[in-house]
């Protein structure tokens, strides 16, 4: 199993990237999102990866995250989505965004994402949501900088860009905190992700108060 990619790139096309490994050539699926933030062709990259293993094909998807990555294999394992239509979820809300979206019940978010459907969209929803806890608290134990996976390049500089944003690391400590409290891990999930959207940069204790006020009991 190939699990990283690191090297150079060699080629972009319009959705994948031809990626240099110390003289082998790895063709690696990626969604927009990951497209657009990727360094110019010559750069140094580092990208997660999955590969898909089909009777007459081989194929290596790559992420920035290994939340992002996780996402893609949960997403995978719902029926009606495959490996272009979870890139597409992906490539529309980004991990960060696929979390919230499932957290909160939010099918239209998922909807928006181009060949997904309302009833697959749905679908999603409901097979995942069980799932969105534990995922979205590896994204506060997780958040990977990809600056420290990149090989050093042999035939170009290595240029400084920019760390991923990395996820609230007070996410995964509220959802602890609501879990030890009672609260199930599916309501839990939705009220922090409700609580995060209003305010990304809410500290732990303010926002176990804030996902605390969203499941109290409604007059």
């Amino acid at each position: 199993m190939i699990g990283k990619i690191s090297g150079i790139i060699d080629y972009r096309g319009s959705d994948h990237v031809l990626i240099d490994v110390r003289g082998v050539g790895y063709v690696v699926y990626v969604s927009d999102r990951v497209k657009a933030g990727l360094p110019a062709n010559g750069e140094a990259v580092a990208l997660f990866t999955d590969l898909l293993v089909q009777e007459t094909n081989l194929q290596l998807f790559g992420f920035t995250s290994l939340v992002e990555k996780e996402w893609h294999r949960l997403l995978m394992s719902v029926q009606g989505i495959g490996a272009k239509a979870s890139m597409a979820i992906l490539g529309t809300l980004g991990d960060e965004g696929v979390s919230r979206a499932i957290a909160l019940g939010d099918w239209n978010a998922i909807a928006k994402a181009k060949g997904v459907g309302p009833k697959t969209a749905q679908k999603v929803i409901l097979d995942l949501k069980d799932k969105a806890p534990s995922v979205m608290a590896m994204g506060g134990t997780l958040a990977e900088n990809l600056d420290d996976a990149v090989l050093e390049p042999i035939e170009a500089p290595k240029k400084k860009r920019a760390a991923p944003p990395k996820a609230n690391p007070a996410q995964p400590e509220a959802l602890s905190a609501l879990g030890n409290l009672g609260y199930a891990p599916g309501d839990a999930a939705s009220a922090v992700a409700e609580a995060l959207g209003a305010e990304p940069d809410l500290q732990t204790a303010g926002l176990i108060r804030a996902a605390l006020k969203l499941l109290a009991p409604k007059e």
